[in-house]
């Protein structure tokens, strides 16, 4: 890290980007291309995801490159510790992994985008400037994986979204570990009531029991908060 190098004059609206890579040769590269590029400044760089969580709250970036594989905590996790107590922060994902789980756990950790390291340098400032503008840029095979993850989802595994209102709210409280009985007097239904509807949403998510209807109602939550954000 040399923050010395990166204090170069420029517009208001010049957007701040700050580099979390491990690899000090593509990190050079990469804050060479963001500085050579009108309208982009590299504010920082760091080499380990501890070192970030310690200067990005300080560099105040509009957007952060992180990767994933990093010495000590990974990307993933610094993403989610950043966005803890930033929540506005916009992180892009720039790696060498297509691996579907690490899309995924990126997404819900609250990266705006995921490219792939092939991308070009054209590419990567065009999705820097999507992604502080609230966009969620990815590259196209990994796109298409998230196309498919949710057309999969959509296929053969049933969306909570067939739940009627009532229902959604017997399994939010179930979600939460409430009783049937503590349930009945939340909403002011009779125990029957509750184990009628409790049928319903097992049968309509194709689920046996409270903790298979509760990790599904908690994992399409944890989707939708990602693909809102």
């Amino acid at each position: 890290m040399n923050p010395a190098r990166h204090k170069n004059s420029s517009p208001t609206t010049t957007i701040k980007v700050v580099i979390v890579e491990d690899a000090t040769w593509i990190r050079g590269n990469l804050v060479r291309e963001i500085n050579g590029s009108p309208g982009f400044r590299c504010v920082n760089d760091y080499r380990t995801a501890e070192e970030a969580l310690r200067g990005i709250p300080i560099d105040q970036p509009d957007v952060v490159l992180m990767d994933i594989n990093l010495p000590g905590m990974n990307g993933v996790e610094c993403i989610q510790q950043l966005r803890a107590d930033l929540p506005e922060l916009k992180c892009l994902m720039l790696t060498v992994y297509e691996e579907s789980e690490k899309i995924f756990n990126s997404l819900l950790a609250g990266a705006s985008g995921y490219l792939l390291k092939r991308t070009s340098t054209a590419g990567l400032l065009e999705a820097i400037q999507q992604v502080r503008d609230g966009g969620s840029p990815m590259s196209s095979s990994i796109a298409r994986k998230v196309v498919a993850y949710f057309n999969e989802m959509g296929a053969a595994k049933p969306s909570t979204a067939a739940l009627s209102p009532r229902e959604l709210q017997v399994l939010e409280l179930l979600a939460k570990g409430m009783a049937y009985k503590n349930i009945a007097s939340e909403l002011s239904l009779s125990i029957e009531t509750i184990r009628m509807n409790v049928k319903h949403i097992y049968s309509k998510l194709h689920v046996h029991s409270r903790g298979e209807a509760a990790a599904k109602y908690l994992q399409q939550s944890q989707f939708r908060r990602s693909v809102k954000d």
